[in-house]
């Protein structure tokens, strides 16, 4: 087997991986998929673009008025006291006006109309006064005001959006605007997913003594979703090695990424790191966080032929919160987007204490709130690893540094929200 050489991965120490290095080592080794397809603008939503969008066309395609108002040549205006203007006709939206604005005069124009020829000012209709067929006009217009010139927004020949832009609503318009049916997106990534241990239960099953309910392949196949991948359930594998062999041959083949929850800690039932070791290479396998230390990256198969694989804990919120800070910007790498970006932070006042130990980094769930015009947040309440709820309840992440200890009520608080994370 051919090793994968985790060239970036030199001079670290694995039992004690910070988050940041973690996250970009992985980062660093990924590449994207290979594959596109041509779909539909309506079928682009939250795709990967695969090559840039070139604008056929100026847009604007013409001169037009970005309010109702009344088309004037700028020359005419006074610059003290009242001008009054010969009112011509109405310029409308979708067909051009007929004839020519001259000297002393203007015409009625709608939003979006084509500007008559001549014109270089638009003025609001909420100030000016009209007296039969005299408009007047008061002092302090500037020219070029409300006026949209032709290829403002995009010119013909220039790129509208570049690849590797995940496509939202705006870029769906963008797209639409220019009259573009079409457009190239990588294919989805393929990810398949299996939880680990022998006291997992599948739901709709009655629970024997000693048995919980498999919670964390319906958390991971939300997650997956939201982000536009390809999911493959392979249900619960038991703690056997042949079994878990068998399950990982069985992904690699058929997936880019295997994401399983349970088995990386240190007990005696837990293969995960020993087959990946004996079918792939094991890059790292533990990280200075809490929840979410025991966790692993690697590969299943050689670097030509395989699938990345993230052995993440088994306890529920650690499976977030690992997934959302290490998983997530991976699955986006390897899905093309370019540039994979974590998500901000930003300061709050802590209004109650928080426990912590000093040498990791915590990510504690919290309510944010305002109070005074102040953001603030406040814990969701026991913060063990087990308790699934509190991700149900918080609405952003308590980013709590390495070097910071407890935490006293009114102490500033780095905060991630979960708004557009989750």
């Amino acid at each position: 087997m051919t090793s994968l050489n985790f060239t970036c991965l030199d001079d670290y120490d694995p039992n004690a991986l910070s988050v940041d290095r973690a996250r970009q080592l992985i980062l660093d080794t990924l590449q994207p998929v290979v594959g596109h397809e041509r779909v539909f603008v309506r079928q682009a939503l939250d795709r990967v673009l695969a090559e840039d969008v070139i604008s056929p066309v100026d847009v604007p395609a013409h001169d037009n008025s970005a309010m109702d108002g009344w088309a004037v040549r700028h020359v005419d205006l006074a610059t003290e006291g009242d001008a009054r203007l010969k009112n011509i006709g109405t310029a409308f939206a979708g067909r051009a006006f007929a004839g020519k604005v001259g000297a002393g005069e203007t015409a009625r124009i709608m939003t979006g109309a084509v500007l008559p020829e001549g014109v270089d000012c638009v003025v609001i209709q909420e100030v000016v006064k009209v007296e039969g067929d005299t408009v007047i006009i008061p002092p302090g217009q500037r020219r070029e005001q409300n006026v949209r010139r032709a290829g403002e927004d995009l010119r013909t020949g220039s790129p509208a959006i570049a690849a590797g832009k995940k496509l939202r609503p705006a870029e769906l318009g963008i797209i639409a605007s220019l009259g573009i049916a079409e457009v190239l997106v990588r294919r989805r990534v393929r990810v398949a997913l299996f939880s680990t241990g022998d006291e997992l239960c599948s739901i709709g099953t009655p629970l024997f003594p000693g048995a919980v309910y498999d919670s964390n392949r319906y958390t991971l196949w939300g997650m997956l979703t939201r982000l536009g991948c390809e999911v493959i359930d392979m249900g619960v594998v038991k703690d056997d090695p042949a079994s878990l062999e068998a399950a990982f041959r069985e992904a690699a083949d058929c997936a880019d990424a295997i994401i399983t929850s349970g088995g990386v800690s240190v007990g005696e039932a837990d293969f995960i790191k020993q087959l990946m070791a004996q079918l792939g290479e094991v890059a790292f396998w533990k990280i200075a966080m809490k929840p979410g230390r025991p966790m692993a990256f690697g590969r299943i198969g050689t670097e030509d032929q395989g699938a990345w694989l993230f052995g993440l804990p088994g306890n529920p919120v650690a499976v977030m919160v690992t997934f959302y800070q290490f998983v997530r910007p991976a699955l986006l790498k390897l899905a093309g987007v370019s540039p994979v970006t974590s998500f901000p932070t930003f300061a709050a006042r802590c209004v109650e204490p928080i426990k912590k130990g000093k040498g990791r980094t915590e990510f504690q769930r919290g309510v944010l709130f305002q109070e005074n015009g102040e953001w603030c947040v406040r814990p969701t309440g026991h913060q063990g690893s087990g308790i699934l709820s509190s991700m149900a309840v918080a609405d952003c992440f308590i980013v709590l540094e390495p070097e910071r200890e407890k935490v006293g009520a009114g102490e500033t608080v780095q905060v991630q929200p979960m708004t557009g994370l989750v």
